[in-house]
């Protein structure tokens, strides 16, 4: 894969680009020390990126996965011509066994692969680009509505706990978790946020400090095992995540980390805010128990930025995610609306409207 220094648009609003008919994504394993681009022109590029984590956060994956749905039709239409719905199947798989975690990603597929039948046998480059951009504009408008709508729980004076990255980076722009910020913070409600720095991957020392700073948001980095001492300072009004699938009875799975940040949080006093859109809902699962949680190679814990920090001859376990009960949740934020102490009837009837 080839880099393409697009520094004009290197920001986190910009994170997914369709240009030149390409897809170029800003590379979020080299943030925050470089800011580049890496250009995409197949579908097995695309799923590679998602897998090696070039891009990452539920929205996101599901956009990128989208115009690699875009990018895997094309080849199809230049090798089998109106026979490219039967041609295009490997690509499509190979995408959707990228990450199995996040729900947006089968959405995402989904949702384009039902254009198939009505594009027929002619050149489905052109539809499938407008659904992939219609996807990405969606996401954004989602987020900034779902920012207002978790910005009017948020009462001024208080500081607040994130994370992991939940913000333009994660999503399509503006953000989920730091959408809620951005707009809490342009209100006036929020001192300062705390970020987790979210081992093994740093997300939030990289990445959600990196955003949090550009929007000169006062931040704060926090050790991962830091967040409870904070938070018995008193000073901490919510902890406030994103998520990659949201069971149908609110159990959430998000970074591994926010379970026991959600525990903490419950004998502290603390509310727990998840923001997420509704396509991260999935109603499918019934719940946390059902959502599969990746686990990648122990070697991201054993070893930081290349060096070998862990003892030779031990093994670590890795899990990406884990799974917060519903009853330790305060609020799921959606661009539909909110739902406080989610259960499987509020969830039920938010995605029934």
């Amino acid at each position: 894969m080839e880099v393409q220094p697009l520094t004009i648009r290197a920001d986190a609003d910009h994170a997914i680009v369709w240009e030149n008919s390409r897809l170029y994504l800003l590379d979020q394993r080299r943030l925050p020390a470089e800011e580049c681009y890496i250009e995409l022109q197949r579908a097995d590029e695309t799923a590679r990126a998602i897998q090696d984590m070039v891009v990452r956060g539920a929205p996101a994956i599901g956009i990128t996965a989208a115009f690699g749905v875009v990018l895997a039709a094309r080849a199809a239409f230049q090798g089998a011509g109106g026979a490219w719905r039967s041609a295009i199947g490997p690509e499509l798989q190979i995408l959707a066994e990228s990450r199995p975690t996040a729900v947006n990603l089968f959405w995402a597929l989904q949702r384009m692969q039902r254009l198939f039948p009505e594009i027929g046998d002619q050149d489905p480059e052109p539809a499938l680009l407008r659904e992939a951009q219609a996807i990405h504009r969606e996401d954004v408008a989602a987020n900034r509505t779902l920012g207002d709508l978790g910005a009017e729980l948020i009462e001024a004076g208080k500081s607040v706990i994130t994370h992991c990255n939940a913000g333009a980076l994660a999503t399509g722009g503006y953000g989920t978790a730091l959408g809620v910020i951005r707009s809490a913070h342009a209100k006036g409600r929020i001192e300062r946020v705390f970020a987790d720095e979210t081992r093994p991957w740093l997300q939030g020392s990289r990445l959600t400090a990196w955003e949090l700073a550009r929007d000169e948001i006062p931040v704060t980095l926090l050790t991962d095992g830091a967040a409870a001492s904070r938070m018995a300072r008193g000073d901490i009004g919510w902890v406030i995540v994103g998520s990659d699938r949201i069971a149908a009875n609110g159990d959430v799975a998000n970074k591994i980390g926010t379970y026991h940040l959600a525990v903490a949080a419950r004998y502290h006093g603390v509310r727990v805010m998840v923001a997420a859109p509704t396509s991260t809902i999935d109603m499918s699962a019934p719940s946390g128990e059902e959502i599969p949680i990746e686990c990648r190679n122990p070697e991201e814990v054993l070893s930081c930025a290349g060096t070998r920090v862990g003892a030779f001859g031990v093994d670590a376990w890795n899990p990406v995610f884990d799974v917060t009960p519903a009853a330790l949740v305060d609020a799921i934020v959606t661009e539909r609306g909110v739902v406080l102490s989610p259960d499987r009837k509020k969830i039920a009837e938010l995605m029934a409207d």
